[in-house]
């Protein structure tokens, strides 16, 4: 799976995160490269199995961690690595939830629930002993994020929604009013793809890639990025997890989360320390986030101009800009209430 009207926010923060609170050169860790080798690497127990962590940084030095929560379900903590520049200030914690990438495949369907990589996410914050983090979801992530901040408040220094997936019905219906943006012939293709009798798989696919090219992803993968993919190891991506819980495409979902809507946790979590991030042409509809945003008194919003769901690789330098100044204001914030 893979927001006002703009108000060009995302470039006020671009542009303004540099008068944000400066964090000392004594509290700098090493500079990391985008798609850089991690400072340490483990397999954590969990229930079903072992996740893969890797951490750049040291626990108790800089600033309050960040952890990232990847989409999917099925996907792997690749896209995170263009954002590892965030480890100058801070401790960055990427992971494969269970069944992807370099974690354990047991492809057992008892794993496959929302509450147990809640409690996954809940195991690696308990085996790197971090007190409080903060919590950066995308795409299917933002579920496990919301429900993560709403089951373990103290434990979450602030919570990012990022090309925010929390409601199925949601999502189906921003798709299908995205897809009328399209070419006719290619909406009446998708249309016969979801049907009884779809014509060739290679008709499917190239009608489904022109809707991924407007509000997937607007730019290809970085021969970096591909590098690192290939460098990382693992299984990758886990087309069978996301099949049995979300199912064959992006309009319509037929698995296990087909019913699922976490709206009602938006009035549960603190929204001073939420923001909602999302791309200019996500397939997350501004106009929806906004209605989340809403539903969550007091949180922020995010645009990345130009950038379509997969803003890290669409945007990296924006998005990074606009997390590295969230981080630091509500880590300024949490300093000043705790003087």
């Amino acid at each position: 799976m893979k927001i006002l009207s703009y108000l060009f926010l995302t470039l006020a923060l671009a542009c303004g995160f540099g008068a944000a609170p400066s964090v000392s050169a004594q509290d700098h860790s090493a500079a990391v490269a985008a798609y850089g080798a991690p400072d340490r690497e483990m397999m954590v127990p969990v229930e079903g199995g072992r996740v893969y962590v890797r951490l750049n940084g040291t626990i108790g030095k800089g600033a309050t961690p960040a952890i990232f929560i990847h989409g999917g379900p099925g996907g792997t903590h690749i896209g995170f690595a263009q954002l590892l520049g965030l480890a100058d200030e801070r401790p960055v914690i990427l992971y494969d939830q269970l069944d992807s990438g370099r974690s354990d495949r047991p492809d057992d369907p008892a794993n496959w629930r929302v509450e147990r990589f809640v409690s996954e996410l809940e195991s690696i914050r308990r085996a790197l002993g971090i007190e409080r983090w903060h919590v950066v979801g995308h795409s299917w992530g933002s579920a496990i994020a919301l429900e993560y901040a709403a089951r373990y408040p103290e434990h979450v220094a602030s919570t990012v929604l990022a090309g925010t997936y929390i409601s199925t019905p949601r999502w189906i219906a921003d798709a299908n009013m995205l897809l009328k943006k399209l070419p006719e012939a290619v909406q009446e293709t998708i249309a016969a793809c979801e049907g009884k009798t779809p014509p060739p798989e290679a008709d499917c696919d190239a009608a489904t890639n022109i809707f991924y090219d407007h509000f997937n992803r607007r730019e290809p993968a970085s021969p970096e990025l591909l590098a690192y993919a290939r460098n990382i190891g693992g299984q990758g991506f886990n087309p069978t997890i996301y099949n049995a819980m979300w199912g064959p495409s992006e309009f319509r979902s037929t698995g296990s989360l087909k019913d699922y809507d976490a709206m009602p946790l938006l009035a549960k979590i603190d929204g001073s320390r939420t923001m909602f991030m999302v791309g200019q042409y996500d397939e997350a509809r501004i106009d929806t986030v906004q209605d989340f945003a809403a539903q969550t008194p007091g949180s922020e919003l995010a645009v990345v101009p130009g950038a379509a769901h997969g803003m890290i690789t669409d945007r990296p330098i924006a998005t990074e800009a606009i997390l590295r100044g969230w981080f630091r204001r509500q880590d300024a914030r949490a300093a000043a209430v705790s003087e």
